[in-house]
């Protein structure tokens, strides 16, 4: 049996050893894998998947995708006689391999965003699947590699709502997708906890008394605030729904401080904000479309010849067509990546030191950005703000006012949001977990709950 933290932003996986959890090192990738995939085309994703599976899972799949299995098939003949790598690639080597080459090729950050998403078509919902299984299996592969044995069993982190615009629909959308998926590659039993809840379970271990505690998990794709009634009584307990007091989560978290930290820090060198030759200020719609690597329609708009059509007015029109141009070059090039993964990158910096020089002369010559962690806090002054709003939401909801406040999530680590957290909370004490690895540590115990 395994913890298995599918996030948004990093996958980890569990066990327990001794009575404590451990967190399993996956090959090279060490004990955190990007949630990321590249593959030459998207069309031969699915034939990936059907080599990797089971015998029996093989039959099944080639029925359920046979077009999709030849479709994929002759791209796969194509590449190979054009001499293009065929193989899948996963975590750091995936965005390597995409900043590369950004226009050739698929590549994808953070799947588990457009799970929960509306409108979806029954291909595209197979299409999700399938990224979700290659990425499972790739995590699952891994691990029975580091353990010399085989898992079956299985609890997966889940935000208390997934991305998306249906509510309850949408998390049973995403939860189906994850399912399907973890069973197509192995797992036979497939169980799913709240990460807060499970953030929290590892902060528990902890306690010597009966305690209430507010989670504040800021994920990359949510942020989830649940108030527990935690302590060594309640942790020998298989059933915690009495101790559950309230939960609210909202889709906001460590991609969109990325996003929002690329609009307004790195997009004025676009021409955000710039003017057009009348004096009018500057469309914004396709600025923001260009960022949203979490939004399926607007990254399709971004990238269509309309859009281009347009922009190439813009540059017409505009009293600075330079600026313009590098967004014409973003969409061309398909570089909406590349310029959020600037951002993010400048974000952990800005953890260690207080500015930060970007570079972004593979975009136009001579091309730096020069940033600090004050246009950081302006940039994600909504998102703090959303994030206020969650917690208390908690505390209203649960009625009471928490002995402690306890911090997961990577984007925890930022100075910029510490403080936040100290100005909302300034007579409560603020315990900070592990920023990545709290989540799968309670998963795994839940996990060793439940299976025993």
């Amino acid at each position: 049996m395994i913890g298995f933290d599918y996030g948004t932003s990093n996958c980890a996986v569990g066990v327990m050893e001794n009575n404590s959890p451990k967190l399993l090192s996956l090959g090279d990738h060490g004990r955190y894998i990007s949630s990321t995939l590249y593959a030459p085309s998207r069309d031969v994703i699915v034939n990936w998947l059907h080599k990797n599976l089971s015998e029996s899972e093989q039959k099944n799949f080639q029925l359920q995708r046979q077009h999709q299995l030849q479709k994929g098939k002759n791209t796969l003949r194509e590449l190979t006689l054009d001499g293009y790598p065929t193989d899948l690639s996963f975590g750091q080597q995936a965005l390597n391999n995409y900043l590369q080459e950004p226009d050739e090729g698929y590549y994808i950050k953070s799947p588990k965003s457009f799970l929960g998403a509306s409108g979806l078509l029954p291909q595209q919902i197979d299409l999700f699947e399938d990224i979700v299984a290659a990425m499972m299996s790739n995590v699952k592969n891994l691990t029975e590699e580091s353990l010399g044995r085989s898992v079956t069993q299985t609890v997966i982190g889940r935000p208390i709502n997934f991305q998306g615009l249906r509510g309850e629909k949408s998390n049973l959308q995403a939860l189906k997708i994850l399912t399907n998926a973890a069973k197509r590659v192995g797992f036979k039993d497939v169980e799913f906890q709240f990460e807060p809840v499970a953030a929290g379970f590892e902060y528990e271990a902890s306690l010597t008394q009966e305690t209430k505690v507010l989670i504040v998990d800021i994920g990359g794709g949510t942020t989830d605030c649940s108030m527990l009634l935690m302590g060594p009584k309640q942790a020998k307990s298989a059933d915690r729904n009495t101790d559950l007091l309230s939960h609210s989560g909202e889709r906001v978290g460590g991609n969109d401080f990325d996003i929002a930290f690329a609009l307004k820090g790195l997009m004025p060198s676009f021409g955000l904000n710039s003017l057009l030759k009348t004096g009018k200020p500057m469309p914004s719609n396709s600025f923001w479309q260009a960022m949203a690597i979490n939004n399926i329609n607007d990254q399709t708009e971004f990238y269509s010849a309309t859009n281009a059509r347009f922009l190439a007015q813009l540059i017409r029109d505009a009293e600075q067509p330079a600026l313009l141009s590098r967004l014409l070059t973003v969409q061309k090039q398909k570089l909406s990546y590349r310029v959020v993964n600037a951002a993010e990158q400048t974000k952990i910096a800005l953890t260690d030191q207080s500015e930060q020089l970007i570079d972004l002369s593979d975009i136009d010559e001579g091309l730096n950005v020069q940033l600090n962690r004050d246009d950081f806090a302006v940039a994600c002054k909504r998102e703090l703000n959303s994030i206020a709003t969650l917690m208390k939401d908690a505390i209203t909801q649960a009625n009471c006012q928490p002995d402690v406040v306890f911090v997961t999530g990577g984007t925890a680590k930022s100075p910029i949001l510490n403080k936040f957290l100290q100005d909302q909370f300034a007579n409560t004490e603020i315990v900070i977990g592990d920023h990545f690895g709290s989540v799968t540590a309670g998963l795994t115990r839940w996990a060793q709950t439940i299976y025993r």
